[in-house]
Formats: C-alpha cells, structure tokens, sequence
C-alpha cells in the first residue's frame, strides 16, 4: 500500500528525506537520479524502502499511499468487502505508529525527560529548600518514580510489539480484499493512490 514512485519523488525532492536520498546517492554512485532510477534502487534495497518508511512514522506521516473506496456507484456484491477495506484503512492509519521501533518512539523519550525532571526536582528540594531531614524520603519518592517508569516503558514496549503483530496481519488481510475486489472488476488500484502528501506541500 506504498507508492513506489510517490516513494521515489518524495525522496528526490522533499528536504525531510535527505538523508534516504544520500544512502540512495551512495548506492548509484552519483548525485543527480532520474526519479525511475530511485525506483529500481528502492526495489533492489528494500532497506531503503525502510528508512523511508521509519522516517514517515517518525514525523506521523503514514505510509499508506491509498484513499478509501469510493462506495458511490459500487456493485452490490463489492460493498461488504469494501467497507472492510475502508475500515481496515482507518485501523492502519490509527495503529501505524506502532510499526517504529519503541526505542525510537516518543513515549521513551517522555519517560526520560519526565525522570530528568523529577531527579532535577529531587536535587532542588533537598539542596535549595534545606530539606535535608526529609532526604531519604525524597530519594524514596525518586525511586519508587523510576520503578513505575521501568514498569510503565516494559508495558509500552508490549503494546508496541502487540499492536506492530496487529499492523502486520490487518495489513496483509487489507492487500488480500483489495486484490479480490480488483480481480472482481469492483475497483482499480491505480484510482486510489494518493500521489502527494498535504503534509509535503
């Protein structure tokens, strides 16, 4: 459901993926690549591809380069299985950020920045405040906040790992529908791409 040549302009002419067009510039050993030549690299080297990708979750951008189907006009027959599509779509888009590798994800760097806070928060009541008597407590207080955030991190990579399962399988039932409902004359692929991205322009 991703776009190659959407994939391949992108690449070559949006700022935010300078560093996929330098691993693509390294890989045909030259500076200016015709949009078919990103192409052909991006099949060769789905690593690319990846980058690609991992950058657009990273920003909230989505990697599905497909529109809902158009229920207007639609055979009987083909309705259920399109709905199906549009509701599967809407799933992806929503559970897509799981797809990043939690280690990258913004609810890890919360929890730091939240520990770097409470510790700066620990040193100012003991240190500024002359609460020296109540040191052991605070300190307390800043262990028991790293044990929940240990607790809170194990559970977060869980549901990532959970909902990335969930990405997968939806992902693949999602191909499969599209594919019936083509072969069915019901839809064409090529009518629901979206070629360019509001978030580029």
């Amino acid at each position: 459901m991703t776009n190659i040549e959407r994939v391949a302009l992108e690449i070559r002419n949006v700022g935010l993926y300078d560093l996929v067009l330098q691993d693509v510039q390294k890989i045909a050993g030259k500076n200016r690549l015709e949009v078919k030549e990103i192409e052909h690299i991006l099949i060769d080297y789905p690593e690319i591809l990846e980058s690609y990708k991992q950058t657009n979750v990273e920003y909230n951008l989505s990697n599905i380069h497909l529109r809902d189907i158009p229920l207007d006009n639609l055979k009987p027959e083909c309705m259920p299985r399109a709905r199906q599509v549009n509701e599967n779509l809407s799933i992806l888009r929503e559970i897509e950020k799981y797809t990043l590798d939690f280690e990258q994800s913004s609810v890890l760097v919360l929890i730091f920045s939240i520990e770097f806070f409470v510790l700066f928060s620990v040193q100012y009541l003991i240190v500024l405040l002359s609460l020296k008597d109540w040191q052991w407590e605070i300190y307390g207080v800043f262990a028991l906040s790293i044990l929940f955030s240990w607790w809170y991190a194990k559970k977060e990579r869980k549901k990532f790992a959970r909902e990335k399962a969930r990405f997968e399988k939806l992902y693949e039932e999602t191909l499969e529908l599209i594919g019936s409902l083509e072969d069915d004359g019901c839809i064409r692929k090529e009518d629901l791409w979206i070629m360019e991205s509001d978030e580029h322009v």
